[in-house]
Formats: C-alpha cells, sequence, structure tokens
C-alpha cells in the first residue's frame, strides 16, 4: 500500500521544543504528530454524532411533542449511575 504526507508544519520554536519534551522513550516526533491528528480526527468524528443526535433528538421532540425537563433527564442519569455502582459492588 502506498503511503501519502502531510503538509510539513512550520511551527514557532518553542512549540517544537514542547513537543519533543513530552515524547515518551522510544516515539518519534513524526509519530507524535501522527498521532494526535488521529486523535483529533476521532474527537472531531466523535462531535459530529454527537450534535447529529442531538439535532434528530430535537427534531423528535418537536414531531411528538414529547420534552422532558432537566430535572428528569437528571434522575434518569442518577439511577443508571446507582445500578452501575450497585452491580460493580460498590
Amino acid at each position: 500500500m502506498k503511503t501519502a504526507t502531510i503538509p510539513s508544519l512550520r511551527v514557532e520554536p518553542e512549540l517544537r521544543e514542547a513537543a519533543e519534551k513530552a515524547l515518551e522513550n522510544g516515539e518519534t516526533l513524526s509519530g507524535f504528530v501522527e498521532q494526535a491528528l488521529r486523535e483529533k480526527i476521532q474527537r472531531r468524528r466523535l462531535q459530529s454524532e454527537f450534535i447529529a443526535r442531538g439535532l434528530a433528538s430535537l427534531e423528535e421532540a418537536k414531531q411528538t411533542g414529547e420534552y422532558f425537563t432537566h430535572d428528569e433527564i437528571l434522575a434518569d442519569l442518577d439511577a443508571i449511575i446507582e445500578e452501575a455502582e450497585r452491580k460493580a459492588g460498590k
């Protein structure tokens, strides 16, 4: 499989130095940048999916007229946490 390159990136010397100091043993700056890029892409994908679910939920609420107060949502979340803690033996 052929690989592609990311455009070179010009940064201030302080940023490069900080990145180099953050490297773990055996880690390269290229590997660090690649991992950061992968993580940012994943974060953006998850954010987009979250927003899409929220907009779909809003549309469903508009169509059904069924809305929930923040107190109802928080009570449901508290119940989920309590159940998880009970199962974990806390």
